[in-house]
């Protein structure tokens, strides 16, 4: 996008910030294995790890995407960006979709309220940390200086 910056000061401290998420999720996933462990995979009772309710299949989804995370901002070039920036879309679309789900049947992931706030908010940050790390050459940092500049 024109609008997202390159080579923002503070890209350092966003792609920390990524990858702290990233080890919140393999952290909870973890813990969500070892307290769900040996029930059913998408058991729906009062399962809760860190204050939000898991299963076996929550923390599986938690755990995998934490790795993509740390993996992508261990990586960086431009790839940690682009995967923070798809996967924070896709954790607040996971978020709405357990919003919807919370009180019924259909709530396979065990989602209380406080997992709901927790993967929209992770979601949004890891969006904004998609937006400013963004790495690119003098000459395209100047480019988007310039676009900046004219508006």
């Amino acid at each position: 996008m024109a609008h997202n910056p390159v080579n923002h000061p503070a890209r350092p401290v966003y792609r920390a910030i990524a990858g702290l998420i990233g080890l919140y999720l393999v952290a909870f996933g973890a813990l969500g294995f070892v307290e769900a462990g040996g029930g059913e995979f998408f058991a729906q009772d009062d399962t809760l790890v860190l204050g939000q309710g898991t299963n076996l299949g929550n923390s599986a989804i938690s755990a995998v995407l934490g790795l993509v995370i740390l993996l992508a901002t261990l990586v960086g070039r431009n790839i940690d960006a682009a995967v923070d920036k798809f996967l924070g879309y896709g954790l607040m679309a996971l978020g709405l979709a357990e919003l919807a789900v919370l009180r019924t049947d259909a709530n396979y992931l065990n989602s209380t309220v406080a997992t709901t706030i927790v993967t929209m908010t992770l979601g949004l940050v890891l969006v904004m940390c998609g937006m400013y790390g963004k790495v690119g050459s003098e000459e395209e940092a100047r480019a988007w200086q310039d676009a900046r500049l004219v508006l």
